[in-house]
């Protein structure tokens, strides 16, 4: 079992920056962050490997977001800047139980609770 605790989230100004953190209980394996806005279905954000070589973006989050990770923390982190107000949702960490990277939810086997980022203009 593993379990995923966010944290990082919060209110910041258009054009600002955020890092959010992921802390994985127990092995970590290839983590990924998606977000879910109001109404809207659960979206891919970004990924990477369980080694941190290969790594993948939404088209939305390239140029701007970056995806890394610690494997002697177990923690991942996703730096975001330039953020804009379509960037509000709750962000959410998964882990799968596989090395490479994978852009779909049903990929993922454990989810975090989820933290709010929100963007004003």
């Amino acid at each position: 079992q593993v379990q995923l605790v966010e944290s990082g989230g919060g209110l910041v100004q258009a054009g600002g920056s955020l890092k959010l953190s992921c802390v994985a209980s127990g092995r970590t394996y290839a983590m990924g962050w998606f977000r879910q806005a109001p109404g809207k279905e659960r979206e891919f954000v970004a990924t990477i490997s369980r080694r941190g070589g290969n790594w993948y973006y939404a088209t939305s989050a390239k140029g701007r977001f970056t995806i890394s990770r610690d494997n002697a923390k177990n923690t991942v982190y996703l730096q975001m800047n330039s953020l804009k107000p379509e960037d509000t949702a709750v962000y959410y960490c998964a882990a799968r139980l596989k090395d490479e990277a994978a852009r779909l939810k049903d990929e993922h086997d454990y989810w975090g609770q989820g933290t709010q980022v929100t963007v004003s203009s």
